[in-house]
């Protein structure tokens, strides 16, 4: 059965340009071997690189041995679910910036996410194309 986003529909690409998703196929799957659970479409602002920098995971800089391109702002990304609520805490317990919260692209996200982030939260966050 083919993966549904949030929203209860066919999961959409999230991005092929940098190719994303724990196989690099566009898609924010879900894989018994993604531990980091890579299910959350969303895109960068550069208040999230930045906190996520500051959190030992480093999104800017190219590591072409693991496929990785490095990120900017405007990208599109499927991002680590647990990193995701964690700039979500950051942004309600130390008061940062509401951008540190990079915006989900609901088509884009596996509504998988739903039994951690609930999709009222993800809807406040949600990409305005």
């Amino acid at each position: 059965m083919a993966d549904r986003n949030v929203l209860g529909e066919a999961l959409a690409d999230c991005s092929t340009d940098p190719p994303t998703g724990f196989e690099r196929d566009g898609c924010c799957g879900t894989h018994p071997e993604d531990r980091g659970r890579h299910e959350l479409c969303s895109v960068m602002t550069e208040d999230f690189l930045t906190f996520s920098r500051e959190r030992g995971n480093d999104l800017v800089t190219p590591r072409p041995a693991f496929a990785f391109p490095g990120l900017e702002p405007g990208d599109r990304w499927c991002l680590c679910l647990g990193r995701w609520i964690e700039a979500l805490e950051a942004t309600r317990t130390r008061r940062l910036p509401e951008t540190t919260v990079p915006p989900v692209v609901l088509e884009a996200t596996n509504e998988a996410v739903l039994d951690a982030v609930e999709l009222e939260t993800l809807e406040t966050h949600a990409y305005d194309a």
